[in-house]
């Protein structure tokens, strides 16, 4: 799975270099590059806000369903799946807009922790060798080690660069790749804050704790405020879930550098933002009556059909009388006609025998 997450997180990274190309700051090239992937996922969230939509008013009509054949579980189940056939509802076509979204998260996550082989591009078995050189040293390489082991060498690069060599003693990284390097390691304050520092092992007055803060805040906060805006309340073990999660992403901000818990952050508000815009133009009820219309403006089309036909196959009673009139004229000349034959016929039979 890492080489997949890798593999995505390579493509994201030119996009989030790219922004930091243009800014010079990786606080900036984050919030940049974290609203390109939002409007990316955009399509994703409105086709998961139309299947949410459609699942909810199929649950509700299903209960009601449920309901009426409350004795019959045969019944119900095939009304059940009648109307899974007219509403054009499908149990797992929700699943791919919430499945993509996540594997893109993914990707992203792994281009901010692996800032060398996926944002500056540099071959991964060169970063393998210096994290394998780093490790042997004294004192250093205990603080290299674990999934965090790029980020750790971009922000002592400096101080590190001496002791990147292979066996022969050339450097590992070429002056280009260096230079890169150097020019990204200097370009983590953001605020006044290091994002390459993990807050865990910061002082109280690097101000770094407000990373996994911001964390818990703007977490709990987006979904206090979606709820209300949605009407809905959460009871019980749900309430314990929305401080739950956030706990937790909280704790690992404050365990990690603050460069992923600052993506965190500017994720939730940039996800607020889009939540908002979602509410607004399709929220729950909104969809509901934009299929409500559909659905009346489809049932007209199939009246205005149906009347069409009926019109077309209607005959008015002075239309038959006047159409009975004329068969019976057409029906009468054609037997008279036929009664001269044969009256004609006749005669010249009785002719020829007086004749003869």
């Amino acid at each position: 799975m890492d080489a997949i997450f890798n593999f995505i997180g390579s493509i994201f990274g030119y996009v989030l270099w790219f922004s930091f190309y243009v800014v010079k700051n990786y606080g900036v090239a984050i919030i940049i590059f974290t609203l390109f992937t939002k409007i990316l996922l955009f399509p994703f969230s409105i086709k998961q806000q139309k299947s949410m939509a459609a699942n909810a008013r199929f649950q509700q009509k299903q209960k009601e369903i449920m309901d009426k054949y409350k004795g019959d579980r045969a019944k119900a189940n095939e009304e059940i799946q009648k109307l899974m056939q007219k509403e054009n509802v499908s149990l797992g076509a929700g699943c791919m807009p919430m499945i993509a979204p996540m594997i893109i998260m993914f990707g992203i996550y792994y281009s901010v922790i692996n800032p060398l082989t996926n944002t500056l591009h540099i071959a991964a078995d060169k970063v393998s060798a210096a994290l394998n050189g780093l490790s042997t040293l004294p004192g250093i390489g205990m603080n290299l080690g674990g999934r965090y082991g790029e980020i750790s060498i971009v922000k002592y690069f400096g101080s590190l660069e001496k002791y990147l060599v292979d066996p022969n003693g050339n450097p590992l990284f070429s002056p280009a790749e260096s230079n890169s390097i150097n020019d990204f390691s200097g370009g983590f304050n953001f605020l006044g804050l290091d994002l390459l520092a993990t807050p865990s092992q910061c002082s109280f007055q690097s101000m770094m704790w407000l990373i996994p803060v911001l964390c818990f805040v703007t977490s709990v906060g987006s979904m206090f405020i979606m709820q209300k805006l949605n009407g809905t309340k959460m009871q019980g073990c749900m309430m314990l879930m929305i401080f739950l999660m956030p706990l937790m992403s909280a704790w690992i901000a404050y365990s990690v550098p603050g460069a992923v818990g600052f993506y965190w952050i500017a994720s939730t508000v940039l996800g607020f933002g889009q939540s908002l815009i979602m509410n607004k133009f399709y929220s729950p009820s909104i969809m509901e009556a934009r299929a409500e219309a559909q659905r009346v403006i489809l049932r007209r089309q199939q009246e205005a059909q149906l009347e069409k036909l009926e019109v077309d196959d209607y005959v008015a009673p002075s239309q038959k009388a006047i159409t009975s009139e004329s068969t019976a004229k057409q029906s009468t000349g054609k037997s008279g006609s036929k009664n001269k034959k044969q009256k004609k016929s006749s005669n010249s039979s009785s002719y020829q025998g007086k004749k003869k």
